[in-house]
């Protein structure tokens, strides 16, 4: 053993101690935690950290339901939304090393019956192109096939994709699709012979011990879950106080895209099986191979690069891309893998860092994405051994004030219907009341009653509500599930007077911008 002078074994001493200081969870995690609730208004929130060689770290905070005692902790189950999808990839992942199918097998040679819009697409698609975001299909294209909650099942979902029109060509630009995803869940259930979560049961929760996570949105009364929150009472969604929903949404269909419920118990085994490129310590047990973990952290798709907000320039990313099941980009110069979540009332986000061996997660019960935001910088920051600024206050603003752009949008549009004055509709009102088609999601009906006309979506029971009458053949729909934002309803007529089309769109969003419903004979 070599000697060491007093001077040096001194120096050995700290330097291992600033180590161990920086391995550690932020001094001030649980202070900075409850500001971050109490500055987004969000009721409860959990985090695990998990770092190579060291225990998870496991924090609960709030409560699960506003107006409720009950408090968040370890297994808390939460809405992880779109962080499912990694989970998608991981089995996949599977299969590819089993030899049962490769990333650039054909989905038409596993799922008879797949076909999209374009005969060409429809036999190329292969299962990389299913989960990186390049079908050609517009952002979020079919959504409304399955979010409000719809009764469509699987396979009417994975059929309708061929009445859906691409907007752009195959594989020349990233847009984000969750019905695509949906299609993978159905190529491993093919492939397999079971239903995908049988499938994801039995080769990742089971293993990794993941006995918390459910896979759908039905639980017992007095399960220990994080109530869905949002701010509904405004003229739109996103403004007014946060209050819990009447509701849980059900998922259940989009199960493989984004419908799992877990707790930070569970996701710490997630993360470390990640951080171990597929290997799982605790059972010494290995899921998925290297060679398949470099493939999912492998860019595929480049994404726009957003510019932040004023206050978060720190946070400018200079690459961005997406790769299978998660997002590529860099955080002050560090390599970051990342996906967010969202399903209506809860956030969630998941990081890892596989170069500083560190991953967290964070999930949510309120529609905040400040949260994540501030809780990511400042552990990133802490990890890596960066200064940070007031991130809390700098995110705050920039919600602030993307809330009051938002506002006025809102507000420019309402004055410009109100600008176009209140003649009549070109038509007497029971002669817009009949049953309409669209090519992709079937029908809606307008009736005629005492009160005047309604319409209802017939797949999705929370589209429905009373018709206003705006001016010439635009009406706007109130639906009467105040979660969704209120719609205009356009009327065109043909030569004749009889009505050849009606269209949907909103001030804020580009939910029914794909919908174009004709009357039925």
């Amino acid at each position: 053993m070599t000697p060491y002078s007093l001077p040096r074994l001194l120096s050995i001493v700290l330097l291992l101690a600033f180590q161990a200081s920086q391995a550690a969870p932020p001094p001030d995690l649980d202070r900075y935690a409850q500001q971050v609730l109490s500055t987004f208004e969000v009721p409860g929130m959990a985090v695990t950290i998990v770092e190579s060689g060291r225990p998870a770290v496991m924090r609960g905070y709030g409560v699960r339901r506003l107006g409720e005692s009950a408090k968040v902790d370890e297994h808390t189950l939460f809405a992880i939304g779109s962080t499912t999808k990694a989970f998608t990839t991981a089995l996949l992942s599977m299969l590819v090393d089993e030899g049962k199918l490769t990333w650039d097998t054909r989905v038409v040679d596993v799922l008879p019956g797949f076909r999209m819009y374009d005969t060409y697409v429809s036999n190329e698609m292969t299962v990389r192109d299913l989960v990186v975001h390049r079908s050609g299909l517009g952002q979020g294209a079919g959504n409304l096939l399955f979010f409000p909650s719809s009764t469509f099942n699987r396979d009417e979902l994975v059929h309708k994709l061929r009445y859906i029109k691409p907007v752009t060509s195959f594989r020349s630009t990233y847009a984000y699709s969750n019905l695509l995803y949906m299609v993978a869940g159905q190529v491993i259930q093919s492939v397999t012979g079971e239903p995908y979560e049988d499938v994801l049961r039995k080769r990742i929760l089971t293993p990794l011990r993941m006995s918390d996570t459910s896979m759908s949105a039905k639980l017992p009364a007095d399960a220990n879950r994080a109530w869905p929150h949002a701010r509904i009472s405004g003229l739109v969604r996103g403004f007014g106080p946060v209050s819990a929903l009447p509701a849980v949404i059900d998922m259940d269909v989009g199960a493989a895209a984004g419908a799992l419920n877990s707790s930070v118990a569970d996701l710490s085994h997630w993360l470390r099986l990640q951080l171990n490129r597929g290997f799982d310590p605790a059972s010494n047990t290995r899921l998925y191979s290297e060679a398949m973990a470099r493939e999912m952290w492998t860019p595929q798709m480049l994404m726009p690069i957003p510019v932040p907000p004023k206050g978060l320039e720190l946070a400018q990313m200079s690459y961005r891309a997406y790769a299978l099941g998660w997002g590529v980009s860099d955080y002050r110069g560090q390599q970051v893998f990342a996906h967010a979540g969202s399903v209506p009332g809860a956030i969630a986000l998941i990081v890892l860092v596989p170069q500083k061996q560190l991953a967290f997660a964070v999930v949510a019960n309120a529609e905040e994405s400040g949260v994540l935001t501030a809780m990511q910088a400042r552990l990133l920051d802490h990890y890596l051994g960066l200064r940070s600024p007031d991130w809390i206050a700098a995110v705050a603003a920039a919600e602030k004030e993307k809330l009051a752009k938002l506002q006025q949008q809102l507000a420019d549009g309402r004055a410009k219907q109100q600008s176009l004055g209140n003649s009549g509709p070109s038509l007497p009102l029971t002669q817009y009341a009949r049953r309409y088609r669209d090519a992709w999601y079937g029908t809606a009906t307008i009736e005629s009653t005492a009160s005047g006309l309604t319409l209802r979506f017939d797949h999705s029971p929370s589209l429905s509500g009373p018709l206003e009458h705006l001016h010439h053949d635009t009406f706007r729909a109130h639906w009467s599930d105040r979660y969704y934002e209120d719609a205009y309803v356009t009327f065109a007529l043909k030569p004749d007077g009889s009505i050849e089309r009606m269209t949907l769109r909103t001030d804020l969003s580009s939910t029914y911008q794909e919908l174009l419903f004709a009357p039925e004979p």
